[in-house]
């Protein structure tokens, strides 16, 4: 069925027919949390199903959300995310389940650098998102000043820091080792993930696992030191890195997973949005509008994998509670550009997979991968080309959506060349803009989200899922997809039973 077929309500005076008869779950949303959601219900990918029809709705006239493949001067690229964290096993069942597990490839390389303090400096080994665990090691890189250096070393004879039930993850960390280590190491690794602000962060949602060590320990390295050391021992091809994409690209991913729906026969429609939930007697009614106007749309139950403003929209009427906490959410906007270059125009090897940039050295770009040494597929895919990502945007900037294409390329550039020495004219570009691109998980968030969870969870045919709620990487979308589904499906299960 195409985006503009959604079918009106049948009068009541006609009875179902056997199809209509069979349960209803409408997933809203077509990213990967929405994908996933509805491998998962039809039994696609992982689960046995429900015994019911699952339509999928999107907003945009395509898959994905922030996994987006395309070409750029004829080479396939990523205009997204272009890699996923494979520890937790959600991602790479699902790409096996969907046909691409033995497309999972490794990165070459993960040697990244720090452009700090006028140079590429080492990314310090062994930290945990930029807290070092080796002051040593962090004294080779030169990414401090003797001063922070010494700074980081008093804390192991400062008192204890308390931290409640939250703290910001820049506050702490600063209170423990100083403003320095903030600045030139956990900012910049924190906006690489989250393009936010380390002194708005929340500690237990973005690093939940260090909570323990501060509230325990009077001293966060010696912390940190024993939680490592007390960690298991690492299994044989552990050091492998935890990373992966897919060979041509990660925006294959969701592709994949859009197949294997409609095989299981998921009702699949792009360019629909959802504009109104409401509640019935016998589950939801959606208002929908597409090309052809709006339309209603019945359910028995609603998964809700859209951003936070999107799904405060949706639940205003219905459950005022979560709709309030969701709007709390704020996002940063973000740009990538994409520059594709003839290999024999490189001085040499691009160093590394890339390298970020702390915020305080005051660059537009806050981070450059180097795609084509990071990975060995684009090679394969366009041997002789080497293309280099640069990242712009960070919470509170607007920098990134307000330039012009032109000027973003030129400023990448300039500062490329200021890193790296790379001088070269790309012989092709792309810039791709990300607005409301990542949400803030600031100081409360886990609170907020499961508050919302709960208001929701009351009415049982109802559940949310995404990148809002329990992290903003691939996997854990898939997850909180994956545990939203199963609810549903049990849920439904238990109604017919009763």
């Amino acid at each position: 069925m195409n985006a503009t077929s959604v079918p009106r309500p049948r009068p009541a005076s006609v009875p179902p027919g056997p199809e209509e008869s069979r349960p209803h779950v409408v997933v809203v949303g077509g990213g990967i949390a929405g994908l996933a959601a509805a491998a998962r219900l039809s039994g696609a990918a992982g689960g046995s199903g429900f015994a019911g029809r699952v339509t999928l709705l999107e907003s945009a006239g395509r898959l994905g959300g922030k996994l987006r493949g395309g070409e750029v001067g004829g080479v396939p690229v990523d205009l997204g995310a272009e890699a996923v964290f494979v520890r937790q096993p959600a991602v790479v069942e699902l790409a096996r389940e969907t046909g691409l597990g033995d497309e999972l490839e490794p990165p070459v390389t993960t040697e990244a650098s720090l452009w700090t303090r006028g140079a590429l400096r080492p990314l310090p080994r062994g930290h945990l998102m930029g807290i070092p665990t080796d002051l040593d090691a962090l004294a080779d890189s030169g990414v401090l000043s003797a001063d922070g250096l010494a700074r980081a070393r008093e804390d192991r004879w400062l008192p204890r820091t308390e931290v409640g039930d939250d703290i910001a993850v820049g506050r702490y960390v600063a209170a423990r080792l100083g403003r320095e280590v903030v600045d030139r190491l956990v900012e910049p690794l924190l906006g690489g993930v989250y393009a936010g602000q380390a002194d708005r962060i929340s500690l237990r949602a973005a690093l939940p696992q260090l909570l323990p060590v501060a509230r325990e320990e009077r001293s966060l390295l010696e912390g940190v030191h024993r939680m490592r050391t007390a960690a298991p021992a690492p299994e044989p091809g552990a050091a492998v890195p935890p990373f992966r994409s897919v060979r041509g690209g990660l925006g294959r991913l969701p592709l994949a997973v859009a197949r294997a729906c409609r095989s299981a026969g998921v009702d699949i429609r792009t360019a629909t949005a959802a504009r109104a939930l409401r509640r019935t007697e016998d589950g939801w009614r959606l208002t929908v509008r597409n090309a052809g106007g709006e339309q209603r749309l019945e359910a028995d139950a609603v998964v809700l994998a859209v951003p936070a403003p999107v799904a405060a929209r949706l639940l205003a009427d219905e459950v005022p509670a979560a709709a309030a906490a969701l709007r709390t959410v704020e996002y940063a906007d973000m740009t990538l550009v994409t520059l594709v270059y003839d290999q024999a125009d490189l001085p040499g090897a691009l160093p590394g997979s890339g390298f970020l940039v702390p915020p305080v050295d005051g660059r537009l770009i806050k981070a450059s991968t180097f795609l084509s040494s990071k990975w060995a597929w684009p090679g394969r895919c366009a041997p002789g080309t080497a293309v280099v990502r640069t990242s712009i945007g960070r919470y509170g900037e607007d920098t990134a959506l307000r330039l012009d294409d032109e000027e973003l390329v030129a400023r990448s550039r300039a500062e490329l060349r200021a890193a790296t020495g790379l001088a070269a004219t790309p012989r092709a570009t792309a810039v791709t803009r990300w607005a409301t691109g990542l949400p803030q998980y600031t100081v409360g968030h886990g609170a907020r989200m499961a508050r919302v969870r709960e208001h929701v969870g009351q009415l049982g045919t109802l559940a949310v899922c995404g990148a809002a709620y329990d992290g903003v990487g691939i996997t854990r979308c898939v997850e909180s997809a994956q545990r939203a589904a199963e609810a549903i499906t049990a849920e439904l299960g238990a109604r017919r039973r009763r």
